[in-house]
């Protein structure tokens, strides 16, 4: 299956003054978000790509194109000839396409209709979020659905209190965000063709498409309260940085040699059925 990736955003929560990496190139560990974001989605069978360019384009093509598989990879060192024993990239297809510099995710996506004709329904990400998800459950009940489209709903991430008045402005209680109600869109999204007609000129994907379409009962959500953690700012991205550092990287489904080796065969055949 398809997946398409919105990285040709400026960051602008990101900017440190100093580096114009798009957000997406940030290093986590050894590799940038995207890629992280990509072998998510490899360890599941999905491995051609479809990153959608814009500001920063060329940093993404140079990292690609001068691919380093000895940075996250085993291998040995005869003289000056290398053997890898072991490989990230070699089987996916990466297109690259360039979707313009300001456009909102709406416009990128309508760009690289032609990439994805042909396809059932397809996956897409905005390539700076991480999570552990059960992405063939994901797929599945998507699949099964007659829905145009459908997202990974988290809890929201604020650490702020929110703070319910009663009468006289006594405070009845005192909670957080993710004890209340509610959901955020998780940046995990799918869909079938049929959402490319509901896309106009320079359209917001979300607020534009994906709100109407949910208006008229065709989204569905896919409710995850396990580990996903976005990189939107700094200090998002140095904690996810502290947590690989750390040896606590639960979006790393790849390389997670103590699961239970039942439950890894389990993930191996859903992931060959998928």
């Amino acid at each position: 299956m398809k997946v398409v990736l919105f990285c040709g955003g400026y960051g602008m929560r990101m900017r440190d003054g100093v580096s114009d990496l798009p957000k997406p190139m940030h290093q986590v560990g050894p590799r940038p978000l995207i890629w992280h974001v990509m072998r998510y989605y490899a360890h599941f069978g999905h491995k051609d790509f479809v990153l959608c360019l814009g500001y920063g384009a060329h940093h993404i093509k140079d990292f690609f194109l001068n691919y380093d598989e000895t940075a996250s990879n085993d291998f040995v060192l005869r003289g000056t000839d290398v053997e890898l024993l072991g490989s990230d990239i070699k089987d996916w297809t990466i297109t690259f396409a360039h979707t313009g510099l300001d456009s909102p995710i709406g416009e990128r996506l309508r760009r690289v209709r032609k990439h994805v004709e042909g396809e059932e329904m397809f996956l897409a990400n905005y390539a700076d979020v991480l999570t552990n998800a059960p992405l063939n459950t994901m797929i599945e009940k998507f699949r099964e659905s007659d829905k145009v489209g459908g997202l990974l709903a988290v809890p929201p991430q604020s650490a702020f209190h929110c703070v319910n008045l009663g009468e006289g402005d006594e405070i009845s209680s005192i909670s957080t965000l993710q004890e209340m109600p509610l959901w955020e869109n998780g940046g995990y999204l799918m869909f079938r063709p049929e959402v490319f007609e509901h896309l106009e000129e320079d359209c917001d994907l979300i607020g534009d498409v994906c709100a109407p379409l949910a208006k008229e009962g065709r989204m569905m959500a896919f409710r995850h309260r396990g580990f996903w953690q976005p990189a939107d700012t700094v200090k998002e991205r140095t904690a996810l940085e502290a947590a690989y550092q750390s040896g606590t990287r639960p979006w790393m489904l790849w390389d997670a040699p103590d699961r239970d080796p039942l439950q890894a065969a389990i993930a191996e055949l859903q992931r060959l059925d998928c």
